[in-house]
């Protein structure tokens, strides 16, 4: 076989040795392959869920979220108030559908979020570990996060044949007592858990016909943020739960205040912020309940959020 390797049209043979050398380094450099591109990760974009979307924040402003090492993990939304009160206005236009949708329904819907949850288990598992929780207790969490879902889903068509009631009176009628949604909560979820404390405080609002506005926790609002997209694979109606992250501080007397919100739920035991909650919450008469440590699943939290609607109906002609 000739190996000769040309050299501005002359063999190797009859080129010089400088000129040779050249041509079969020349000869190398092109059989050689191309040093593979380096290619830079998509850093993920945190942003709001409103009304079934993920809007940035209208004020433009954002915080940083920092991993166990206190390096940067995430930059997040700060919502204003101006994106709490959009979050109102979608939580209100889908209060109705939801609130008549079937029990039957809303449990179905609960329970498709639990399936995606669970096939989505290691990136959440892989978040609660950015923020310094081993790994066994964030499967733990997560594991609990699902079975949470899956409680609540079993729930929605039975807490009303629990608690509902015929009454016993005197005149010839049917007393029925029976459980209606009390309409838009919001929820100010706890530092705890930043996973499961989330979805134990939203799940029993839902599961009960309500819709939700909800602002997760400040120190580690990733799992909450990465749940609406959860949440929007699911078949949850657009507006029926609405998520922001933000400071707790500057929020939390529009969650307290706003004129158009029923009740409020406010994870915390922050003597003075309860104090502000229960003073604001009383321009409309809005139904406060103060969690001061997580609790662990149960109906009578469904109940919390519920009203009881009493109805007579005449016996006879």
């Amino acid at each position: 076989m000739d190996k000769t390797v040309k050299a501005e049209g002359r063999s190797i043979d009859s080129a010089s040795p400088r000129e040779a050398q050249s041509a079969a380094k020349s000869a190398r450099l092109a059989r050689a392959k191309p040093p593979a591109a380096i290619r830079l990760g998509i850093a993920k974009t945190y942003k709001l869920y409103i009304n079934g979307k993920f809007p940035r924040t209208e004020s433009g402003r954002y915080f940083t979220v920092a991993d166990a090492k206190g390096n940067i993990a995430a930059n997040m939304c700060r919502a204003s108030r101006k994106d709490f009160r959009e979050a109102v206005l979608a939580a209100r236009a889908a209060f109705s559908g939801w609130a008549g949708a079937s029990a039957y329904l809303r449990g179905q819907i609960l329970y498709r979020v639990a399936e995606m949850l669970e096939a989505r288990a290691e990136q959440f598992v892989a978040e609660l570990k950015l923020m310094g929780v081993d790994k066994r207790a964030a499967s733990r969490e997560v594991t609990a996060t699902i079975d949470c879902l899956v409680y609540y889903a079993g729930w929605t068509d039975k807490y009303q044949q629990v608690f509902s009631a015929v009454n016993p009176v005197a005149s010839s009628h049917f007393n029925f007592s029976i459980l209606e949604p009390v309409g838009v909560v919001s929820v100010l979820a706890g530092r705890e858990n930043a996973l499961l404390g989330f979805v134990e405080a939203i799940a029993p609002v839902i599961a009960g016909g309500n819709t939700a506005i909800a602002l997760a926790s400040e120190q580690n609002p990733l799992c909450a943020v990465s749940l609406a997209e959860v949440l929007h694979s699911s078949d949850v109606p657009a507006g029926v739960i609405n998520i922001l992250s933000g400071y707790r501080k500057e929020l939390a007397e529009q969650f307290a205040s706003h004129m158009d919100v029923n009740a409020i739920i406010a994870n915390g035991d922050d003597a003075s912020e309860i104090k502000m909650i229960q003073e604001q919450a009383a321009n409309n008469i809005k139904r406060v309940i103060i969690r001061k440590k997580p609790v662990a699943p149960d109906p009578y939290q469904i109940i919390d959020v519920q009203e009881t609607k009493t109805t007579w109906h005449p016996i006879g002609g």
